[in-house]
């Protein structure tokens, strides 16, 4: 049995982690990203809520006593990336065992496939400072951007206004909810369990452009 090299404690924080099983695209569709989303809501309980015993609108039931808080998250073709801290020892292993079960059984019944869907355990990383931990906010957000430019990293973004735009239009991250959109997504964060970096919605959209401009 492999040990995890990162302990988690709570009020630290965390940037967590997984991709598809030989990089396999995990995410669809808009159903798979949608049902994925839910299950971020409702696995993050100390109870076991499942999707269809909910009638109305799942951003609006109680979960009672949460696992974690969670700051960002973005999903993409073949990962997701989340930024979180646990209320309670344990909280982390329990969300992201919840999570990971519940999206395994989805995808494998959707697509009738057998196996495992993710590329072993979560992978996480300590945010042990201030510094990196508000550069992961940028990072997370900004994952997007390599679905229209791969090597933006490295070679630059160019057209930072068609960036800007593409990450305005890409539901499946906290980015919108950062950018003041009013959305039922935003019932995921608990952004006051995070350090008040971005206050306002032009200090976020100010270090995002920064970070886009990097290699200039």
């Amino acid at each position: 049995m492999s040990i995890r090299k990162v302990k988690f404690a709570p009020g630290e924080y965390y940037h967590i982690y997984n991709r598809g099983n030989d990089k396999r695209i995990i995410f669809h569709d808009n159903g798979d990203h949608n049902h994925f989303i839910k299950l971020l809501y409702l696995s993050n309980s100390k109870r076991n809520i499942k999707i269809r015993d909910i009638s109305k609108n799942i951003f609006d039931f109680d979960r009672e006593n949460l696992l974690v808080y969670i700051g960002a998250y973005c999903l993409m073709p073949n990962h997701f990336h989340l930024v979180l801290t646990e209320i309670e020892e344990g909280g982390v292993s329990k969300f992201m065992q919840k999570l990971s079960t519940a999206y395994s059984m989805y995808y494998n019944t959707k697509y009738q496939k057998t196996g495992s869907l993710f590329q072993g355990k979560f992978k996480s990383e300590y945010a042990n400072n201030d510094r990196y931990l508000k550069y992961l906010f940028s990072y997370v957000h900004l994952n997007p951007i390599k679905i229209i430019k791969k090597d933006w990293k490295e070679k630059g973004i160019g057209d930072k206004k068609s960036a800007i735009d593409f990450l305005g239009k890409y539901k499946y991250s906290s980015y919108l909810d950062y950018m003041g959109e009013n959305r039922n997504e935003k019932h995921l964060l608990n952004r006051e369990a995070f350090p008040s970096y971005f206050p306002t919605k032009a200090i976020f959209n100010k270090e995002i452009f920064e970070w886009l401009s990097f290699k200039e």
